[in-house]
């Protein structure tokens, strides 16, 4: 698979199905293996208080592992490779955006990757997520959807 150059207008964008786990578990799975790829992330989020749910779970999903991560709370953006707002920003030089919570970006030319995860269990989630892709395609960008299984993510299209 060929990467995008950052600041292209064409982005890769995986839509991310979640059915058999909640958010809380895959995306620290997710945020993992981006990180040892070598990207620099910003996890884009709905709200404030919703950033620091996050950046909590961050701390405490597994007691054996750690992501470095920090939010405007922390400070030192630069420093950090997971980034977590609520705010179209990229303090980080990240190159690769994550959101959550069905969070439109406005801002997608701006990263080589994008992770959209949304709830399969949630109609208007699947509904919402339907309506992004649709957007995504029709402004050229390069689109893949996983769905979650028991064995991990599918590549359906």
């Amino acid at each position: 698979m060929t990467l995008t150059p950052v600041g292209s207008s064409v982005t890769e964008i995986g839509f991310y199905h979640l059915v058999s786990s909640p958010l809380e578990r895959a995306l620290p799975r997710l945020l993992d293996q981006a990180v040892r790829r070598g990207y620099r992330i910003v996890l884009r989020a709905a709200s404030p208080e919703r950033v620091e749910y996050l950046n909590a779970l961050l701390w405490t999903y597994d007691d054996a592992s750690f992501l470095p991560h920090g939010s405007a709370r922390d400070g030192n953006p630069a420093s950090q490779p997971i980034w977590l707002t609520d705010r179209a920003e990229n303090p980080n030089s990240a190159n690769m955006l994550i959101v959550v919570d069905g969070i439109e970006a406005e801002d997608l030319a701006a990263f080589e990757r994008c992770a959209d995860m949304f709830d399969g269990n949630d109609d208007s989630a699947v509904a919402a997520a339907r309506q992004r892709w649709r957007a995504a395609k029709a402004a050229g960008h390069a689109l893949a959807y996983h769905q979650q299984t028991a064995a991990g993510w599918e590549r359906k299209a």
